[in-house]
């Protein structure tokens, strides 16, 4: 079953973070994600948006997820999204399918 990864951030030096950006991208490709969406004008539908960024990705399963989240490639990069952003949530929410 897909499973979804869904980040809402809000980058505070868009120089730095060019650098993560760079980095997560690396740490993505060989793990079959597909990115669905990166927002960087969301539409807030109802309330304020808190975040100026919004990133959905979508993995095959959870055990992909983890894997990718886990492994050295990404969590190199974590340093950088947490020097260069506020990541208000990073979490992984099952598909229906």
């Amino acid at each position: 079953m897909s499973v979804y990864v869904i980040a809402g951030v809000n980058i505070t030096n868009p120089t730095g973070y060019q650098d993560y950006g760079n980095a997560a991208l690396t740490s993505l490709a060989k793990f079959g994600v597909k990115a669905l969406a990166v927002s960087d004008a969301p539409v807030a539908l109802e309330g304020a948006s808190p975040y100026g960024r919004y990133v959905l990705l979508e993995f095959p399963d959870q055990a992909t997820a983890q894997a990718w989240y886990d492994s050295p490639e990404y969590q190199a990069a974590v340093p950088l999204r947490q020097a260069n952003a506020e990541t208000g949530f990073l979490v992984a929410v099952p598909g229906l399918g």
